[in-house]
Protein backbone atom coordinates (compact mmCIF):
# COMPACT_ATOMS: atom_id res chain seq x y z
CA UNK A 1 0.00 0.00 0.00
CA UNK A 2 1.25 3.74 -0.65
CA UNK A 3 0.17 6.28 1.44
CA UNK A 4 0.42 10.09 1.07
CA UNK A 5 -0.77 13.09 3.19
CA UNK A 6 -0.58 16.86 3.19
CA UNK A 7 1.85 18.93 5.16
CA UNK A 8 -0.69 19.52 7.93
CA UNK A 9 -1.08 15.57 8.04
CA UNK A 10 -5.43 16.80 8.08
CA UNK A 11 -5.68 15.04 5.04
CA UNK A 12 -4.40 11.65 3.85
CA UNK A 13 -5.07 8.76 1.59
CA UNK A 14 -4.22 5.54 0.75
CA UNK A 15 -3.64 3.77 -2.51
CA UNK A 16 -5.04 0.12 -2.70
CA UNK A 17 -3.88 -0.35 -6.14
CA UNK A 18 -0.80 0.34 -8.88
CA UNK A 19 -0.46 3.95 -9.99
CA UNK A 20 0.74 4.87 -13.75
CA UNK A 21 4.11 5.56 -14.91
CA UNK A 22 5.12 9.43 -13.42
CA UNK A 23 4.96 12.18 -15.72
CA UNK A 24 6.18 15.91 -15.47
CA UNK A 25 3.78 18.77 -16.32
CA UNK A 26 5.12 22.20 -16.74
CA UNK A 27 1.90 24.10 -18.21
CA UNK A 28 1.45 27.49 -16.81
CA UNK A 29 -1.52 25.96 -14.49
CA UNK A 30 1.12 23.46 -13.43
CA UNK A 31 3.58 25.90 -12.42
CA UNK A 32 1.08 28.56 -10.40
CA UNK A 33 -0.22 25.95 -8.50
CA UNK A 34 2.58 24.56 -7.09
CA UNK A 35 4.84 27.61 -7.08
CA UNK A 36 7.30 25.56 -8.83
CA UNK A 37 9.10 24.84 -12.40
CA UNK A 38 6.62 21.71 -12.51
CA UNK A 39 4.40 19.26 -11.10
CA UNK A 40 4.71 15.31 -10.88
CA UNK A 41 1.96 13.44 -11.41
CA UNK A 42 0.56 9.89 -11.47
CA UNK A 43 -2.93 8.56 -12.57
CA UNK A 44 -4.60 6.11 -9.49
CA UNK A 45 -7.83 4.52 -11.08
CA UNK A 46 -10.52 6.50 -8.44
CA UNK A 47 -11.37 3.16 -7.10
CA UNK A 48 -7.87 2.70 -5.67
CA UNK A 49 -7.77 5.77 -4.26
CA UNK A 50 -8.84 5.93 -0.31
CA UNK A 51 -9.00 9.67 1.12
CA UNK A 52 -8.98 10.14 4.70
CA UNK A 53 -9.97 14.12 5.77
CA UNK A 54 -11.91 14.86 2.64
CA UNK A 55 -13.64 17.64 5.07
CA UNK A 56 -10.26 19.49 4.96
CA UNK A 57 -9.98 20.07 1.82
CA UNK A 58 -11.14 22.85 -1.05
CA UNK A 59 -11.45 22.57 -4.88
CA UNK A 60 -10.64 24.91 -7.78
CA UNK A 61 -11.27 24.81 -10.86
CA UNK A 62 -8.13 25.98 -12.58
CA UNK A 63 -9.75 24.67 -16.28
CA UNK A 64 -12.87 23.74 -17.51
CA UNK A 65 -14.13 20.43 -16.03
CA UNK A 66 -10.87 19.98 -13.74
CA UNK A 67 -10.71 20.34 -10.65
CA UNK A 68 -7.88 20.53 -8.00
CA UNK A 69 -7.97 19.42 -4.44
CA UNK A 70 -5.84 21.12 -1.92
CA UNK A 71 -5.91 21.43 2.13
CA UNK A 72 -7.57 23.96 3.48
CA UNK A 73 -5.32 24.12 6.53
CA UNK A 74 -1.60 24.26 4.53
CA UNK A 75 -2.15 24.30 0.86
CA UNK A 76 -1.09 21.37 -0.04
CA UNK A 77 -2.04 19.94 -3.65
CA UNK A 78 -3.08 16.41 -3.41
CA UNK A 79 -4.62 15.62 -6.35
CA UNK A 80 -6.70 16.63 -9.44
CA UNK A 81 -9.95 15.23 -10.95
CA UNK A 82 -11.08 15.59 -14.61
CA UNK A 83 -14.81 15.42 -15.64
CA UNK A 84 -15.31 11.31 -17.54
CA UNK A 85 -12.59 9.89 -15.82
CA UNK A 86 -12.00 7.23 -13.80
CA UNK A 87 -8.71 8.14 -12.12
CA UNK A 88 -7.50 10.82 -10.52
CA UNK A 89 -4.48 12.82 -11.04
CA UNK A 90 -1.90 12.19 -7.93
CA UNK A 91 0.51 14.91 -6.78
CA UNK A 92 3.85 13.01 -5.94
CA UNK A 93 4.74 15.57 -3.76
CA UNK A 94 2.30 14.65 -1.25
CA UNK A 95 3.40 11.12 -0.98
CA UNK A 96 4.80 9.68 2.54
CA UNK A 97 6.11 6.40 0.53
CA UNK A 98 7.82 5.87 -3.15
CA UNK A 99 5.43 4.13 -6.19
CA UNK A 100 8.32 2.79 -7.51
CA UNK A 101 7.21 3.20 -10.88
CA UNK A 102 9.30 4.90 -13.63
CA UNK A 103 9.10 8.56 -15.06
CA UNK A 104 7.94 8.56 -18.56
CA UNK A 105 8.00 12.16 -20.15
CA UNK A 106 7.95 15.76 -19.88
CA UNK A 107 4.66 17.52 -20.94
CA UNK A 108 3.57 21.32 -21.88
CA UNK A 109 7.40 21.49 -22.51
CA UNK A 110 5.87 24.46 -24.87
CA UNK A 111 5.32 26.29 -21.69
CA UNK A 112 8.19 25.33 -19.45
CA UNK A 113 9.34 28.04 -17.00
CA UNK A 114 12.08 29.63 -19.27
CA UNK A 115 14.01 29.86 -16.34
CA UNK A 116 14.44 26.06 -16.22
CA UNK A 117 16.36 23.76 -17.99
CA UNK A 118 15.18 20.42 -18.21
CA UNK A 119 18.11 18.13 -18.19
CA UNK A 120 17.10 14.82 -18.17
CA UNK A 121 17.03 11.91 -20.76
CA UNK A 122 13.03 11.41 -20.43
CA UNK A 123 11.09 12.40 -23.80
CA UNK A 124 9.48 16.20 -24.27
CA UNK A 125 5.80 16.67 -25.15
CA UNK A 126 4.93 19.84 -26.05
CA UNK A 127 2.00 19.54 -24.88
CA UNK A 128 -0.15 16.40 -23.45
CA UNK A 129 0.57 12.96 -25.08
Amino acid sequence: MITGSCLCGQASYDIAGPVGEIVHCHCQTCRKAHGSAFSSVVAVADEDFVLKGEEWLNQYESSPGKQRYFCRCCGTQIYAKREGTAHVILRLGSLDDDPKVNEKNHIWVSQKAPWYQINSELPQCLEFE
